[in-house]
């Protein structure tokens, strides 16, 4: 990955997730001119199937509806047909696909509603 994680940490764009003291997740959130880009998230292994995961995504939405985005996107890999699958079932829906760097990305897109931001820093 060649993103410069100093600068998105340093401009408050990074967010974790603690699971029993420890960090298990991450979420990048990249303010755009018209929405909010998911630009980023992850959950380790150990912990997958928690709701991690969807705690992170609850925050982005809410973080983009509190900043006053109407909407928020993100893309992934048309390989990863199970996140695809989830992003849909959340109420994401495919806007395009594109070939960009060698790889075939589904872009994705939620509508928002205006709600208070919840905090994703602890969990048990």
């Amino acid at each position: 990955m060649l993103d410069d994680y100093a600068s998105l940490i340093r401009d408050g764009r990074v967010h974790v997730i603690e699971h029993d003291g420890i960090v298990q997740g991450v979420l990048v959130l990249i303010p755009q001119e018209d929405a909010m880009l998911l630009d980023n998230i992850a959950v380790s292994p150990a912990v997958q199937g928690l709701g991690l995961g969807r705690i992170l995504l609850t925050f982005a939405e809410a973080t983009a509806a509190a900043a006053g985005y109407s909407a928020i996107r993100l893309y992934t890999n048309e390989a990863m047909t199970e996140n695809i699958a989830l992003y849909t079932r959340v109420g994401y829906s495919e806007t395009h696909r594109a070939e960009e760097k060698g790889l075939r990305r589904v872009y994705m897109s939620k509508p928002l509603a205006r709600e208070a931001c919840p905090n994703p820093r602890q969990t048990r």
